[in-house]
């Protein structure tokens, strides 16, 4: 352990100890192509002489703009033990943020997956008159291709990399991230090779030996699965790369992985379409479904459950829930939850069902691990993000807020010491969240800056509330709103999936997703599950109102962040119309 410092020396420690046979894997013209460590590490070298040869130097900016694959695993080890700086980005980026971080970082090269990306980012480079060389992953005609590098680094094969190595330190500069901007001008975090190192080191130690191949599927691009997988690599867990979010279902029966990263909006979708199946169930099976489900909502960690109910859980899961887990691929053992809040209940019945939720807690400029929840006994704490890391502290500010400090936390903003200074106070990252801390178990209960106050002077914290609606079925998406309003009301996005399969059973006439919005007898049904979830909050906090959508907030669209995160600002602007109304007339509920 002692011999890893920095993020490369992850590849020899693996080829040491492991020699993984499928370090990384890729479908590629629909068959899995799998890349050894050896491999892995031949292709990198190459890469870092082909860099070298082509002039890039210590503390240079390289981006990578592309979706998960091999390659970004490639590019980004081979820019790294050359000292150069890698810079991320997502291939959703708008033109303006490509402009900004181009320029920022000051790019000297940037990897692309494919030509719609490479035309995107060319478009920037010849309207902002950059000085940058693009390459291509996939191979097209008359574009520069990575492979060209690779080739330059063969034909140099003499080139000695141990001095470039030896160079570089633990506190030097491993990447630089740009937040995705929802309030503004993105900064970019400077995270050093140490801070991943450190997060790598005591994460590791929650992951049960058993696990050996992952699927992974969230951005690379994002410090949640990028140090996810220098874990893998660390622990010698082969990692698969998911064709898109639209194959996950048929790629985890083909990859049948133990572990999983994911986002609770997903484990959300997956838990609605099994619900859903439910429903459509008849006689004995519908009953028996429910009656399992109701069980595993009920379900307590470390040995609390009685004999009976212990019992009952068994005939539960070899007769409903052995599905769920075939669903996955028959081998989750394991899924990490993080990015954003995960309702409690869904954590609960994963458990219940035989499959362990761990939902954790960071940020990028904590490369990002504070907190997390372990599989083992007494690891564990339902409605919190789990223990502290080892190697982290915490404190809760007078105002709430979680202030964190320990050897992950970043170097600073790029260019930023304002902001730098801002963040960081006497050592102490102030995180922006609220939350308590309690017996070593870290809870968080809002963002720091999306609390708001009523005009009766009451102070919402609308995930807490959002996270509540969002039990139903029926809710895909919601965002609470109400800021020196008299009272909380909500955008909500109905799941049309099952809002249809209620109709059908209640001979409600459905058509489409703009017609059902404006049904009074669907607006009722959705009225009637929110309001039944409002029956746990203060009269004062409880929505009063709300508006239905016909469309999901999407990345796309920018409503959401990379990490499906809500940029609430951008969702209030595009529906002002739309909340004013909401404030001046009742709903028909």
């Amino acid at each position: 352990m002692d011999t890893i410092n920095r993020v490369f020396d992850l590849l020899a420690y693996n080829q040491i100890r492991y020699n993984t046979e499928d370090a990384l894997a890729s479908k590629v013209d629909g068959k899995w192509v799998k890349h050894s460590i050896s491999n892995f590490i031949q292709t990198v070298d190459e890469l870092s002489k082909g860099l070298l040869k082509l002039g890039v130097q210590k503390n240079d900016k390289v981006a990578v703009m592309s979706p998960n694959r091999p390659e970004w695993n490639f590019t980004d080890f081979g820019i790294m033990q050359i000292g150069a700086t890698q810079v991320p980005m997502y291939p959703t980026l708008a033109e303006n943020d490509i402009k900004f971080i181009l320029n920022d970082a000051e790019v000297k090269i940037i990897f692309v997956a494919d030509k719609s990306l490479f035309d995107k980012v060319n478009k920037v480079k010849t309207e902002s008159n950059l000085n940058l060389s693009i390459y291509t992953f996939d191979k097209i005609s008359d574009l520069p291709n990575w492979t060209e590098i690779l080739n330059l680094g063969k034909q140099n094969s003499n080139l000695d990399l141990a001095p470039y190595k030896d160079s570089i330190t633990p506190d030097d500069l491993l990447t630089l991230i740009y937040t995705s901007g929802t309030t503004g001008t993105p900064k970019g975090v400077m995270l050093t090779h140490d801070n991943l190192i450190s997060n790598v080191k005591y994460s590791s130690r929650l992951y049960p030996s058993e696990v050996k191949r992952a699927l992974s599927f969230l951005p690379l691009s994002h410090i949640f699965e990028r140090m996810v997988c220098y874990m893998y690599i660390y622990l010698g867990i082969s990692i698969y790369y998911a064709e898109s979010l639209e194959t996950l279902m048929p790629n985890l029966a083909e990859v049948k992985p133990d572990c999983f990263t994911t986002v609770p909006r997903l484990l959300e979708k997956i838990y609605d379409k099994i619900v859903s199946k439910g429903h459509a169930l008849t006689g004995v099976k519908k009953s028996l479904f429910f009656w399992a489900l109701a069980l595993a909502h009920k379900y307590e960690i470390d040995g609390k459950n009685s004999i009976i109910y212990e019992m009952q859980l068994k005939i539960a899961r070899k007769l409903i829930f052995s599905k769920w887990k075939d669903a996955l691929g028959g081998e989750v053992s394991v899924i990490v939850s993080g990015g954003a809040a995960l309702q409690e209940r869904l954590a609960r019945v994963f458990w219940g069902a035989g499959i362990k939720i761990l939902e954790g807690y960071g940020l990028t400029e904590t490369s990002p691990v504070i907190a997390v929840n372990g599989p083992f006994d007494g690891q564990c704490r339902f409605g919190t993000v789990g223990e502290v890391l080892e190697n982290v502290e915490v404190k809760i500010a007078a105002d709430g807020e979680i202030l964190c400090k320990g050897p992950s936390v970043m170097k600073g903003y790029y260019k930023r010491q304002d902001a730098t200074d801002e963040a960081i106070i006497d050592g102490w990252f102030h995180t922006g969240d609220i939350g308590e801390y309690k017996d070593g178990f870290l809870k968080i209960t809002d963002r720091k800056k999306e609390v708001f106050k009523t005009a009766g002077g009451k102070y919402v914290a609308p995930q807490v509330l959002e996270n509540k609606y969002k039990e139903s079925i029926y809710i895909e998406q919601v965002m609470v709103i109400g800021e020196n309003r008299r009272f909380p009301a909500a955008l909500v996005v109905p799941n049309f999936e099952n809002v249809k399969e209620w109709c059908g059973r209640n001979d409600v006439i459905y058509t489409n997703a703009d017609d059902a919005i404006k049904n009074p007898k669907i607006f009722n049904k959705i009225w009637i599950e929110l309001n039944k979830l409002n029956e746990d909050f203060g009269n004062w906090e409880k929505v009063k109102k709300i508006a239905l959508l016909p469309k999901e907030f999407t990345i796309d669209g920018g409503e959401l962040t990379p990490k499906m995160s809500l940029k609430r600002k951008v969702i209030l602007t595009k529906h002002t119309d739309l909340i004013e109304q909401l404030y001046k007339e009742e709903n028909k509920a």
